[in-house]
């Protein structure tokens, strides 16, 4: 993997406490997974940072490689991989994401 784009990723994972690699941007997501997430992830009111992998294929290639997960969304929550839609989604709904972020400290808006 290029140690760049791999040192860019940590930088970015350690350097919020919510941090979404996604397709498109929290403004206009570009894939409907990325859109769930999004919708999750504001009705929570956490605050996050979303970062478009659509904008470099060494960044979406990357990122793939840096959690050893196929997919994109991706979340991470104080520098650990949370999971990606569908483990996102289950954890919503069954409550558990909102304990998660409670547990890391990260401020709700909404819960």
């Amino acid at each position: 993997m290029n140690e760049m784009i791999n040192q860019f990723i940590d930088n970015e994972v350690k350097g919020a406490d919510v941090v979404l690699f996604m397709k498109g941007t929290p403004q206009f997501p570009q894939c409907g997974f990325s859109g769930q997430v999004i919708q999750i992830l504001d009705y929570l009111g956490v605050a996050y940072k979303g970062i478009n992998v659509l904008e470099n294929d060494s960044l979406r290639d990357g990122i793939k490689g840096y959690s050893n997960w196929p997919t994109i969304p991706q979340l991470y929550v104080k520098g650990e991989f949370v999971g990606g839609c569908d483990i996102v989604r289950e954890m919503f709904q069954n409550g558990e994401l909102k304990e998660t972020m409670e547990t890391k400290g990260i401020a709700l808006e909404h819960a």
